[in-house]
């Protein structure tokens, strides 16, 4: 069998900053993803764990994790990550994140909330065992990123299905996910200085620019309640109701 992946190399040049990725079919016929790095390629399943392991049977990481916690509840113990664990759950935190940054260049924007939503529980699990406040810190730092990437591909999905008003509502549902985030550190009044923050409220104003949208029927709702308009509000939710 030929090795040298020259070839391939040499047909796909690296370009720092781009996030290069494709879909390519093996050939046993699964569809796996190719990433374009500076030292090489990467390639990733496109289902279950990015490297098409089963840790201790489980499809990812995080599911085994959840098992043993479980089970310590069981016996009366407090699961805590030890430092095999630790390193294992980077892993597949790393793994992840490659695999989601993938699906965004890709537009495969529902997959890409899907290992998203995955990394975000998996942030979840650690806070409740992390085995020290240093390690938490490590993976809270970025949580505030891979909400930015959900709501990302959450809006673009919309905007996809035409439907940019849904579309505003997830940038919005996001922000208050970040602004969340900001205050459990007590920095919320640095929140709009923050590049993606900028980045989603200028997805906002093109968004209302491009489909002249200056309330959407949600904010109308919550304006109409605002005012003691029933009447209006209950016109809203029908006209909500009725909207693909």
């Amino acid at each position: 069998m030929n090795q040298d992946i020259d070839f391939i190399l040499g047909n796909w040049a690296y370009k720092p900053g781009v996030a290069q990725a494709r879909m390519i079919q093996t050939r046993d016929g699964r569809q796996v993803i190719q990433l374009r790095i500076d030292l090489g390629v990467l390639q990733l399943e496109a289902t279950g764990r990015p490297d098409g392991a089963r840790p201790h049977g489980h499809a990812t990481y995080m599911d085994y994790l959840q098992e043993q916690a479980r089970l310590s509840r069981k016996a009366g113990q407090t699961f805590v990550l030890n430092d095999e664990q630790s390193q294992d759950a980077d892993r597949e935190f790393l793994q992840f994140y490659h695999r989601r940054m993938c699906w965004l260049a890709l537009r495969q924007y529902a997959k890409a909330i899907r290992d998203s939503d995955h990394t975000l529980a998996f942030m979840d699990f650690v806070k409740r065992h992390a085995p020290s406040e240093e390690y938490l810190h490590a993976h809270e730092q970025y949580r505030g990123f891979v909400l930015f990437q959900r709501t990302q591909a959450a809006a673009a999905l919309e905007v996809e299905n035409d439907a940019p008003q849904r579309a505003i509502n997830e940038i919005h549902a996001g922000l208050e996910r970040m602004r969340g985030f900001y205050a459990s550190y007590g920095r919320e009044d640095e929140m709009e200085d923050d590049g993606m923050v900028r980045h989603l409220r200028h997805m906002e104003a093109s968004l209302r620019q491009q489909h002249q949208i200056d309330a959407t029927l949600e904010e109308q709702l919550q304006q109409a309640i605002a005012n003691e308009d029933y009447e209006r509000a209950a016109q809203l939710r029908d006209e909500m109701k009725k909207r693909p």
